[in-house]
C-alpha cells in the first residue's frame, strides 16, 4: 500500500502553530497492597487446594495482559501450589491471542515476563481443546486440552472493567476460564454467541459447563489501583463464581485509571498494545467500544484521537488501532496483521482492525488532528496527550485544559513539542 508523501500532505494541511503543552500530574487517592507474594499464597489456599491428592497436576491459566505484579502473583502461586505437594503447570488463557499459535501464545507470555524460568513451571501451550458440552446458550463450550487432562485448574486473572460490555462481572475469572481457555475455537463461539445474546448471559452459561465439567478450584484475582499497583489479591471459589467477582469489579471500577475530562476535542496516544488493553488502548478511557449491539460510553466525548506507535511487548498486534482516527505510516508498517486479523476474526471486533487515516510524519498526523475539529486555535483546542491508557498519573494537557485543572490535577510544568528524525519530542520550558 502506498501512502501519501510528506509534500502531498502538506499541500493540503494549512501550517498549525502548536501550543506550549502543561505537564500535569494526576494523583486520586488510592490504596496499595504491601505484600503481594503473601497476599497471593493466602488466595491459593483459600480454593481449597489442600483436598487435593499430593502429587496432583494443577493447570494454572495465565493471560497477556500487562498486569504489574503479574510474575510475584504466578511465582507465589505455583511455589504455594508445590508446597502443598502439587504438581503446577502453566496454561496461556488469552483465546486466540499471540495469531492463535502455541508459539506466539508463548511469545505473548514471555512478553510480559511469565516464562518457565521466572516463575519455575512448565507452559503448556498447546492450542488443543476438547468440548465439554453445549452451554444453555446453545454455543459448544471448548477447553484447552492442556487444563482438561491436569486434576484441577485455577485461574490468574486482573478483574476490571470490559473493553467490549458492562455487566456484574466484566474481565476477570469468569472470562479468563471459559473465553481465555477456550482458546481460538472457545473464544471464537463465545464472541459470535455474544453479538447476538450479550456477553454476560453466554459467558455465564459457559462457566457453568467449565464448572460442571472439570474440576475448577476458582481463581486467584487481583485489582490494580489508579497507579496500576496491586490493591487487593484475593482467592475465589468457583462456587462462589460469578457472584464473588461483583465486590471485586466495583473497587476496580472505582480505582480504574480514568481521564478527568468529559470533554476532549484531541487525544494523543503514544503507544497502544495488548499488553496495555485486549482493545489496545482501555475503550473506558477513550470513550468508543464500537461493538455491535454494545451502545459506546456517554463519556469521554473526544473528536479525534491519533496513536503514535505500539509497544515492544504488542509484537506488533495493534488491534485497537481501528479506535483511532489517525495515525502514522510508520505504525501501520509495523502491524503484524496475521495476529490482528486472528484477534478480530475470533472476536467479531472487525472497527479496531480498521487502518484510520495514516500520514508521513508524527508533526503532519497532529496537524491533520487539530485543524479538522473545527476552527483552531492553539488557546482554546481542548488536547491531552498520554503515555497510553494504562497509565494516567503524568500527561500533558493544552492551555485550555491547563486553566482549570480538577480536582487532584496539578500543574508541574511546560513542554515545547519538537519533532525531529524520531517523531515527536519535549524539551521544558522555563
Amino acid at each position: 500500500m502506498e501512502f501519501p508523501d510528506e509534500s502531498t500532505v502538506s499541500a493540503v494541511l494549512d501550517p498549525v502553530e502548536f501550543p506550549l503543552l502543561h505537564d500535569v500530574r494526576y494523583a486520586p487517592p488510592t490504596p496499595v497492597l504491601e505484600d503481594v507474594p503473601g497476599a497471593a499464597r493466602e488466595a491459593v489456599d483459600a480454593l481449597a487446594v489442600g483436598d487435593l491428592p499430593a502429587g496432583a497436576t494443577v493447570a494454572v491459566g495465565v493471560g497477556s495482559r500487562g498486569i504489574t505484579d503479574l510474575v510475584p502473583v504466578v511465582r507465589a502461586t505455583v511455589d504455594r501450589l508445590r508446597e502443598h505437594g502439587l504438581d503446577p503447570v502453566l496454561v496461556p488463557a488469552m483465546g486466540s491471542h499471540g495469531g492463535a499459535t502455541a508459539e506466539g501464545q508463548r511469545e505473548v507470555l514471555a512478553a510480559v515476563g511469565v516464562t518457565e524460568e521466572s516463575v519455575g513451571c512448565p507452559v503448556d501451550a498447546r492450542m488443543e481443546t476438547v468440548v465439554l458440552g453445549e452451554s444453555e446458550a446453545g454455543s459448544p463450550v471448548h477447553f484447552a486440552a492442556a487444563a482438561a487432562e491436569a486434576d484441577a485448574t485455577l485461574v490468574v486473572n486482573r478483574v476490571k472493567a470490559h473493553t467490549n460490555f458492562t455487566g456484574p462481572f466484566e474481565s476477570g475469572l469468569c472470562k479468563m476460564a471459559t473465553v481465555g481457555l477456550g482458546k481460538q475455537r472457545g473464544a471464537r463461539a463465545v464472541h459470535e454467541r455474544a453479538l447476538v445474546e450479550g456477553y454476560v448471559p453466554v459467558i455465564e452459561a459457559a462457566f457453568e459447563v467449565v464448572r460442571r465439567e472439570v474440576d475448577l478450584l476458582g481463581g486467584v484475582a487481583v485489582v490494580e489501583n489508579f497507579e496500576d499497583e496491586t490493591a487487593v489479591v484475593e482467592g475465589l471459589r468457583a462456587g462462589a463464581l460469578p457472584g464473588a467477582e461483583a465486590d471485586l469489579l466495583e473497587l476496580a471500577d472505582e480505582y480504574m485509571p480514568t481521564l478527568p475530562y468529559e470533554d476532549l476535542d484531541v487525544l494523543v496516544v503514544e503507544r497502544i498494545g495488548k499488553d496495555v488493553s485486549g482493545a489496545g488502548m482501555d475503550t473506558n478511557v477513550v470513550g468508543r467500544y464500537q461493538v455491535l449491539n454494545a451502545e459506546d460510553p456517554e463519556t469521554p466525548r473526544i473528536d479525534r484521537i491519533l496513536v503514535l506507535g505500539l509497544t515492544e511487548a504488542t509484537h506488533g498486534n495493534g488491534q485497537g488501532i481501528g479506535l483511532a482516527d489517525l495515525t502514522t505510516v510508520d505504525v501501520v508498517e509495523r502491524l503484524d496483521l496475521d495476529q490482528m486479523y486472528a484477534n478480530a476474526l475470533t472476536s467479531a471486533s472487525l472497527s479496531k482492525a480498521r487502518l484510520p487515516v495514516a500520514l508521513p510524519t508524527d508533526e503532519l498526523a497532529l496537524r491533520a488532528a487539530v485543524s479538522s475539529v473545527g476552527p483552531y486555535d492553539p488557546e482554546t483546542v481542548r488536547l491531552a496527550w498520554i503515555r497510553d491508557t494504562g497509565h494516567l498519573s503524568a500527561f500533558r494537557v493544552s492551555p485550555a485544559l491547563a486553566r482549570d485543572p480538577p480536582e487532584h490535577v496539578e500543574v508541574v510544568g511546560r513542554s515545547r513539542l519538537t519533532f525531529g528524525a524520531d517523531g515527536a519530542g519535549f524539551e521544558p520550558v522555563e
